[in-house]
């Protein structure tokens, strides 16, 4: 459940469920929310589990696991995946370099199970690991006015630059990590970290200080990141091979080895990956998971879809072959829709998202 339920209920939010974890769903209009957000600035409570990493060996320790090079400098940080020997997805996450410890952001349901397999595999390195989820709050501050709304209430530190950089300051009384976010939703962004503790005071400040801003909930994110053309963990990371979502920025291709290494560095070198993930514009709204054809041949499925506010018009996101011509249709209640590919973003905003598909020079 969140941390800050009431709060949220009095501002006229619905809230649903999704992987056993309450979330606000909206606030009432998602779709005028979502513009709100794009012609200026709103904040969201973010849901990461936060993974805690000391000791003299930290950095050595994590960036032996996972798929990018670890941050080396307080301030720094690094967006990265936990693959498993197959070279599939089994979390993504945010490294930062936080002085004397690393602090882990990933999805909520995969902070425990990352402690227990990490602390199972410590042996004579000076590593401490816990989950310390409960110990933080964490806000997006999301618009191409986010960078005026963050000045306008954090005080002790300009706004960081570059992304994944991170600044600490304070909001009225509370002390706060504020890090430059990699653009999800295709705008200008920022996540605010402060203690659990003083995250109702946060969360007011970044809503009503300053300049206005308007509170989001998952519906609007999943809009805001679909027309962004960001892959998230839930629906595209999940389970599938890095090379076919080209998130290119999440891997270190020259550093040492790290499990699934082996499958990734042969995909990378056969110059191409089977599938590729696409943006697609049905002439009406598919299941995620609906079949996406070329003619009467399968050629992949929808891993997302929603109505996108900014269109006017339903958007997918598909895994399809690589080599799928753009002329494809969808299947929506068993009948054959067409479908185009479409390049991504879907929306031009004010910024463009770190994980937009890349695929070098063999796209």
């Amino acid at each position: 459940m969140t941390a800050l339920r009431e709060f949220h209920a009095d501002h006229g939010a619905e809230f649903e469920t999704r992987g056993g974890r309450e979330l606000v769903a909206h606030y009432g209009r998602p779709a005028r929310t979502h513009e709100a957000v794009r012609n200026g600035v709103g904040v969201v409570e973010m849901h990461y589990g936060v993974v805690v990493v000391e000791g003299d060996d930290r950095r050595e320790y994590v960036d032996n696991a996972v798929s990018n090079a670890v941050p080396a400098s307080d301030g720094e940080g690094r967006y990265a995946l936990l693959l498993d020997p197959q070279g599939k997805v089994r979390t993504d996450m945010y490294v930062y370099d936080a002085g004397e410890r690393l602090l882990v952001f990933v999805p909520p349901s995969q902070a425990e199970p990352l402690v227990a397999e990490w602390r199972e595999k410590v042996f004579i390195q000076d590593v401490e690991i816990r989950d310390a989820s409960d110990e933080f709050a964490v806000f997006g501050v999301h618009g191409p006015q986010s960078t005026e709304k963050v000045a306008s209430v954090l005080t002790g530190a300009g706004s960081p630059e570059p992304q994944l950089s991170f600044v600490r300051g304070s909001i009225g009384d509370a002390g706060v990590t504020a890090i430059a976010a990699d653009a999800p939703t295709g705008e200008e962004g920022y996540e605010i970290v402060c203690a659990a503790a003083d995250a109702r005071d946060v969360f007011d400040a970044l809503l009503f200080y300053g300049n206005p801003s308007v509170p989001f909930g998952h519906r609007t994110w999943e809009t805001l990141t679909t027309e962004a053309g960001t892959p998230l963990f839930e629906t595209e990371l999940e389970g599938r091979i890095p090379n076919v979502l080209g998130i290119r920025n999440a891997i270190d291709f020259e550093k040492g080895c790290f499990v699934g290494q082996e499958v990734v560095s042969r995909v990378e070198n056969r110059g191409r990956p089977s599938r590729r993930l696409v943006g697609l514009r049905p002439d009406r709204l598919p299941a995620a998971g609906a079949a996406v054809f070329d003619g009467d041949e399968s050629v992949g499925d929808v891993t997302r879809a929603v109505d996108s506010p900014s269109l006017g018009a339903p958007i997918a996101l598909a895994l399809v072959d690589f080599d799928a011509p753009s002329e494809l249709t969808v299947r929506v209640d068993g009948e054959a829709v067409p479908a185009p590919v479409t390049d991504l973003p879907f929306v031009e905003g004010s910024d463009r998202s770190a994980r937009l598909p890349q695929y070098g020079a063999a796209e």
